[in-house]
């Protein structure tokens, strides 16, 4: 099982940029799709963007479309989420997952590992 280990958040400006990273060990991530997700205390997790295994396609949340880029690096087992043009709203834990087969899936149930989260707060 691949571990990862979230990075990168923080406090942020409405209207400003958080860029979060996703560094994956013990497997590599290269054959697999990745995703992002959020999740605010008391509610459920919500899908952020998900990315194929090579980055030919991408799915992004109706929520964040325009503004979140997710990409990876697979030389460095890595994916980003690059967050622009924040809102109060994208505050919450976001949380890196894996998964076992080769789609930009926005199921929870197809990512099998999981990272520990980075916070995010927007607020001025």
């Amino acid at each position: 099982q691949v571990q990862l280990v979230e990075s990168g958040g923080g406090l942020g400006e409405p209207g400003g940029s958080l860029r979060l990273s996703c560094a994956a060990s013990g497997r590599t991530i290269s054959r697999f799709g990745m995703g992002w997700f959020r999740q605010i205390p008391g509610k459920d997790r919500e899908f952020v963007a998900g990315i194929t295994p090579r980055g030919t396609n991408r799915n992004y949340a109706d929520s964040v479309e325009g503004r979140f880029t997710i990409s990876r690096d697979n030389a460095k087992n890595t994916v980003y989420l690059q967050m622009n043009s924040l809102k109060p709203e994208d505050t919450a834990a976001y949380f890196c997952a894996s998964s076992r087969a080769a789609w930009a899936y926005s199921s929870e149930s197809r990512y099998d590992s999981w990272g520990q989260g980075t916070q995010v707060t927007v607020s001025v």
